[in-house]
């Protein structure tokens, strides 16, 4: 067994962020609202119809990604469209995908 060494641990606010981080992942709403964005980029109306929820609670949830940094928009006209930050988004529930399929 490898020699343990506290410096391969995170820090308590590193530790804290990371929380923080993964607990967003915790709302199915959410989360289909990254799976439908990983494909395309959406408007709140069309988020809505596609996930059968109202325009209101659809862009609450968008407010909550975008704070956290996983959803960027951009206004075209009136219409503010909205999709995934980073790729890095989209392979976090791909490898938490997979790692239940292997359960």
């Amino acid at each position: 067994m490898d020699e343990f060494d506290r410096r391969d641990i995170p820090d308590e606010s590193e530790l804290s962020e990371l929380s923080d981080f993964f607990r967003i992942f915790g709302d199915q709403t959410r989360l289909r609202i990254l799976y439908a964005l990983a494909k395309n980029e959406l408007c709140v109306c069309d988020l809505a119809k596609l996930l059968g929820a109202s325009q209101s609670a659809v862009s609450h949830q968008l407010q909550v990604l975008r704070s956290h940094r996983l959803v960027k928009y951009r206004r075209e006209g009136k219409t503010v469209f909205y999709s995934l930050d980073d790729g890095h988004i989209f392979s976090i529930l791909d490898i938490g995908t997979k790692h239940l399929e292997e359960v």
